[in-house]
């Protein structure tokens, strides 16, 4: 069995453009990306460079132009069904109330109603919204509505864990609890966990690994950083770490011409 849980190998991601089809936009290029099983990784780089776009390959949303993708050892073929996605925009269904949110892809996978809902119940008190289970989204703050969404996710055990920014739109308080959340249930089972962000603070507190991608077009990584930061960790109070101030240097150091030069790109969108 391969050490890898999944495996991005020499990725190419081409578009056509929408206003001229016969123009082409290279997104990725041939980008190669593994996760061990247990490892967590966070991928960084300027906005707009393609951090999302690989993502959506390794959950075969998005089929890769050139490249293979690889589930513990076996290409993916389709959906990979062996891992569990959280998006960054907000995904629960407005008619539906927390726990019916949660248990809803157990009951697509056939498990009985009467099991499905306390596994629900029991994931969602382990999130800390135990006495929430009938509120509906709009009546759930942002914190709750993330903690319902992770609830969503994990329900389904699955063994590689893709996160898309969760936390982007959270107050910054909310979203160290939210972090350190992730943190501690993430200890308890080691699943592979990629882990997309625009906050390097974020990704050296959480990780294992960082991978720095340089702006696009053609993104591809350009740095590789092993986070040897004791653990558990809190997310607030590593930062005060040496390590973690020294960690934090050299990987900006490798980014910051990218985020500008990324930057620059978006103004030109614009102008």
């Amino acid at each position: 069995m391969s050490d890898f849980a999944l495996e991005l190998n020499a990725i190419t991601v081409t578009f056509r453009s929408k206003d001229d089809p016969d123009q082409r936009y290279t997104a990725v290029g041939d980008t190669t990306l593994r996760v061990r099983a247990g490892e967590f990784v966070s991928v960084v780089g300027p906005t707009g460079c393609g951090k999302s776009t690989l993502l959506n390959i390794g959950a075969g949303l998005l089929e890769a132009s050139s490249g293979e993708v690889k589930v513990f050892g076996e290409v993916l073929q389709g959906i990979n069904r062996r891992a569990g996605y959280m998006f960054q925009t907000e995904a629960l269904m407005p008619w539906r109330s927390a726990i019916d949110n949660v248990l809803v892809g157990l009951q697509y996978r056939g498990m009985p109603d009467t099991e499905a809902r306390q596994h629900a119940q029991d994931w969602l008190a382990r999130v800390g919204l135990n006495g929430f289970e009938d509120r509906y989204p709009h009546q759930l703050s942002g914190g709750m509505r993330k903690r319902t969404a992770l609830a969503q996710t994990l329900a389904l055990d699955p063994d590689i864990i893709l996160m898309d920014e969760p936390f982007s739109a959270l107050d910054i308080q909310t979203r160290q609890l939210m972090e350190n959340e992730v943190l501690d249930l993430w200890a308890a089972k080691k699943k592979a966990v990629l882990f997309i962000t625009h906050d390097l603070d974020e990704a050296i507190a959480m990780s294992d690994r960082v991978v720095v991608l340089s702006a696009g077009p053609a993104t591809h990584p350009i740095g590789e950083f092993d986070i040897d930061l004791p653990r558990p960790r809190d997310v607030a109070e590593v930062r005060s770490d040496p390590r973690f101030v020294d960690l934090h240097r050299q990987i900006w150091g490798v980014m910051r011409e990218e985020v500008l030069k990324g930057y620059a790109q978006q103004l030109r969108k614009v102008a």
